[in-house]
């Protein structure tokens, strides 16, 4: 599966979802943003090495890939990965097979790999800076997350399933949201989409002091929003 969408749409949740609705819910999901590692790094993160196989390889470290064995590999910003680090993933989908740098030995891994961008892949293989094969490998079943501002219908799920999970882990008992704090988020554009979201109601959250959360309580201002010309949202 290949998640496309902005940044902050939520393609990590959606990937959580269709693995806990997969036949392989009882093994483990494992996440690794592809963006976030140098190239040497990223391949030992993957593949593992061996002892040895580099300077400060002091042990033996299994990669993420075995870790996902019998589950779920989630690689977010696919589109950053290196041509080197292309290769040895295309052999992998092709073979179910990997090998530890420092080794030789193939090792067989049974890791489903759902992927994610925000990237356009399409654009990035006619630049070459992205290979076919491995694309066509990706995009076997294609997702797309509109961006939040596209979907306003999923806020109403969105907000109650944050709030209760703020005011768990702050110790609070906010009941909701006043009706005009409701209607601002509503009206908001979240250029940030739902990672911006998460933000605006953990903080206010934090900051309220009676049992509704109200405009006071948001980090914008609420004056100027455009008018709601979308769906009524409940």
């Amino acid at each position: 599966v290949l998640i496309q969408g902005e940044s902050g749409t939520g393609k990590e949740l959606l990937a959580r979802l269709i693995h806990q609705l997969s036949p392989r819910a009882d093994k483990p999901i494992v996440v690794v943003n592809c963006g976030a590692l140098h190239e040497n790094l990223l391949e030992s993160e993957l593949f593992g090495h061996e002892k040895g196989a580099f300077t400060g390889a002091t042990s033996r470290r299994i990669g993420r890939f075995e870790e996902a064995d019998g589950g779920t590999l989630f690689l977010d910003e696919i589109g950053d990965l290196s041509p080197t680090v292309q290769v040895k993933l295309l052999r992998f989908l092709q073979e179910r097979e990997l090998q530890r740098l420092g080794s030789n030995v193939n090792l067989q891994v049974d890791a489903r790999v759902i992927s994610a961008t925000n990237r356009d892949l399409d654009l990035q293989v006619k630049e070459g800076s992205f290979r076919e094969d491995l694309f066509y490998r990706l995009n076997v079943v294609t997702m797309a997350l509109p961006p939040l501002r596209e979907r306003k219908e999923d806020l109403p799920v969105l907000i109650d399933y944050y709030i209760e999970q703020f005011n768990r882990d702050n110790g609070k008992k906010i009941k909701g949201l006043s009706a005009e704090a409701r209607d601002a988020l509503v009206k908001y554009e979240y250029p940030g989409n739902i990672r911006e979201l998460v933000n605006i109601l953990e903080r206010a959250v934090v900051i309220c002091r009676d049992e509704y959360i109200t405009t006071a309580d948001l980090p914008f201002k609420t004056d100027s929003l455009p008018e709601n010309t979308g769906k009524k949202i409940a």
